[in-house]
C-alpha cells in the first residue's frame, strides 16, 4: 500500500471515529432515554397512569382556556414554565397552582443547556426557580431541560440546586403541526405502545412558544382534550411529583 493510501485510510479512519463520537455526544445530551450525561425522572412501570406536561408557558390566551378544560375534566397537569414568561404573566402562573396543577422550572431563557457554560447553566435554573417560587410562595422541585439538551454539568447542578431533573417518553412535534388530531393520534400511538412495555406515558404538549409568549397553541390544546375524553374513564391522570 503506498503512502498516500494509507494517509487516506487513516484520515477516513480518523473522520469515521469523529462522528461516531459526535453522534454519540448528540444521543447523550438530546435523547430523552439517555442516561450517559445523568439520569432523569421519566415514568415509572405502570400502564395506568398518565401524566399531562405543558412546556414553555404560560401563555396569557391559551394557557387560561387549558386551566377550564383541565377542570372540566378534573385533571391535574404538571406546568413547565419558563421565567421570563412567568414574569410578565405572575397572576397566571399563581392560578395555575391555585387550581392545583404543578410549578416546574424549564429554565428563565430556554437556551441549550447542552452549549451552555455552568455559569449560564446555574444563572438560568437559578434565576427561574426564585422568579417561580417569589410569585407562587412555593418551593418548585422538578426540571425539564430546554429541547431536553443537556451536558454532564446540567443534572449535577439541577440537583444541586435541589431540582429533579424530568424528561419525557410520548412527545411529537404539536409546536408545528396544524392539526389537532394528528397530535392527538400520534400521542395516542406512543401511548399505547407504552402500555404494552408497561410504561406510564409522560407527555408533552407546548401551551406557549419560547421564541413567542402569545403563540397560537388551539391544535395543541384541542389535542390534550382529546387524549383526555380518550383516557379519562380507564387511566389515572397524575402529577409528576407522584412518582418520586
Amino acid at each position: 500500500m503506498t503512502p498516500i493510501a494509507q494517509t487516506w485510510i487513516a484520515g477516513l479512519g480518523t473522520a469515521a471515529g469523529l462522528g461516531l463520537a459526535a453522534g454519540g455526544w448528540a444521543y447523550a445530551s438530546l435523547y430523552p432515554g439517555s442516561r450517559i450525561f445523568g439520569s432523569a425522572l421519566i415514568a415509572p412501570n405502570n400502564p395506568k397512569e398518565l401524566a399531562l406536561t405543558f412546556d414553555d408557558g404560560p401563555n396569557p390566551e391559551f394557557t387560561p382556556r387549558l386551566l377550564d378544560m383541565l377542570a372540566e375534566h378534573g385533571i391535574p397537569a404538571t406546568f413547565f414554565l419558563l421565567g421570563r414568561h412567568a414574569a410578565a404573566q405572575p397572576g397566571l402562573v399563581r392560578r395555575i397552582a391555585a387550581a392545583g396543577h404543578q410549578i416546574a422550572n424549564h429554565s428563565f431563557s430556554h437556551p441549550s443547556l447542552a452549549r451552555s457554560s455552568e455559569a449560564r447553566i446555574r444563572q438560568e435554573l437559578t434565576q427561574a426557580r426564585d422568579t417561580l417560587e417569589q410569585i407562587t410562595g412555593a418551593p418548585v422541585k422538578f426540571f425539564r431541560p430546554p429541547f431536553g439538551a443537556r451536558r454532564p454539568a446540567t443534572f449535577r447542578i439541577a440537583r444541586e440546586l435541589g431540582l429533579t431533573p424530568v424528561l419525557w417518553n410520548a412527545m411529537t412535534s404539536d409546536w408545528s403541526c396544524p392539526s389537532a388530531d394528528q397530535i392527538a393520534a400520534k400521542l395516542t400511538a406512543k401511548i399505547e405502545k407504552l402500555n404494552r412495555r408497561g410504561r406510564a406515558a409522560n407527555i408533552v404538549l407546548h401551551d406557549a412558544s419560547h421564541l413567542d409568549q402569545t403563540a397560537h397553541r388551539a391544535p395543541s390544546l384541542e389535542a390534550a382534550r382529546l387524549l383526555a375524553e380518550r383516557y379519562k374513564p380507564t387511566r389515572t391522570f397524575v402529577r409528576i411529583d407522584s412518582w418520586v
